[in-house]
């Protein structure tokens, strides 16, 4: 890789798939008081896919000041249950409560990347993914948060597709990167067109 690459991002899930997709990069993560931007956000009627680009840019620009010439990588992952946009779970309370809104319901989650080049914004992407939960049971589900809270708690949408909250669901369409939360194939196209990884 010619051109550094930098994750301004925390997330280990996204950490690993760079690596395992064979990429180069380093890891910086930002200060970003998400809460307060999101409130803002929805105070200003933002729907949920707009939030999670505008998150993802302010990641990748405030890393980016730090490091001219590098490509910096912010991501963003948000949950827009019938136009309601829906976080991390700040309480075992408040997973079960969502999940069980959710429960035999369809939402969506939105996967933003966005990549800044000394300073400016060079690529953007929103990935979609839209989920259909089973109509689950109020014992079921309470006994699932208690067994996976220390997990579920860092997952938008209080569950994790790659372990036991595959279970929750009855159809899933769309890329499964996506649900990880980082448009990985889009991102590899963008790389490979500027000559940033080798085709």
């Amino acid at each position: 890789m010619t051109v550094p690459l930098i994750l301004a991002s925390g997330s280990a899930i996204r950490a690993q798939l760079l690596e395992n997709a064979g990429l180069a990069f380093t890891k910086d993560v930002p200060r970003v008081d998400e809460e307060t931007v999101k409130a803002v956000l929805l105070a200003e009627g933002a729907p949920p896919r707009d939030i999670a680009d505008a998150l993802a840019e302010m990641k990748a620009c405030k890393i980016s000041d730090k490091h001219p010439g590098a490509m910096v990588l912010g991501c963003d992952q948000v949950l827009d249950f019938q136009g309601r946009l829906l976080s991390k779970p700040d309480s075992p309370e408040t997973a079960l409560a969502e999940l069980k809104q959710m429960s035999g319901q369809r939402h969506m989650l939105l996967s933003a990347a966005v990549i800044y080049e000394n300073g400016q914004p060079v690529w953007r992407h929103v990935g979609q993914v839209r989920l259909r939960m089973r109509a689950l049971s109020d014992s079921y589900l309470t006994g699932y948060v208690t067994r996976n809270w220390d997990s579920i708690r860092h997952a938008v949408g209080g569950y994790k597709l790659e372990e036991e909250g595959v279970r929750l669901f009855s159809a899933i369409d769309g890329d499964h990167f996506n649900v990880l939360g980082m448009p990985l194939l889009e991102l590899l196209n963008f790389l490979a067109l500027r000559g940033v990884i080798d085709t």
